[in-house]
């Protein structure tokens, strides 16, 4: 199903700031995941104090837009800054929607990761505009 979505990136705070939106909106958590749940070929060897922190949160708010976040860790070489800390998150229905969409936000853009297919079962990448706006573009397969 095509939907957007907005990501957040936090340095840690990820858990506290659901918990706040959540008492603001009367919603709970749909899903949160920690590192430590990454399955193998992921992101590489979690350092042990990061390994609680939020991989993936997901909280419905209103009007049945989903609020997304997770926990930039300074041990991969993230770091949350403006610019970086709010995302527009398209979910699409095929791959060469992804592409599509992806390669046309991609003209002018920069700091990018490519599409690509992820651990957790999405085909994902993620660009920075050519307006400084930041997106990702997703893929899931149906099961």
């Amino acid at each position: 199903m095509a939907r957007v979505s907005t990501y957040l990136n936090f340095d840690g705070q990820a858990e506290e700031a659901f918990a706040f939106y959540a008492k603001v909106f009367g919603t709970e958590p749909t899903m949160i995941s920690r590192f430590s749940e990454m399955p193998p070929g992921g992101p590489g060897e979690i350092p042990e104090g990061d390994r609680d922190e939020v991989m993936h949160a997901e909280l419905p708010i209103a009007g049945g837009h989903l609020l997304m976040a997770t926990d930039m860790l300074s041990s991969m070489g993230q770091q949350t800054r403006i610019g970086n800390n709010t995302t527009l998150c398209v979910d699409v229905d095929s791959r060469d929607e992804a592409d599509h969409v992806y390669g046309m936000l991609a003209e002018g853009g920069s700091e990018g990761s490519p599409m690509a297919d992820m651990p957790w079962g999405s085909y994902w990448g993620v660009i920075l505009d050519r307006y400084g706006i930041r997106w990702m573009v997703n893929h899931t397969p149906s099961t």
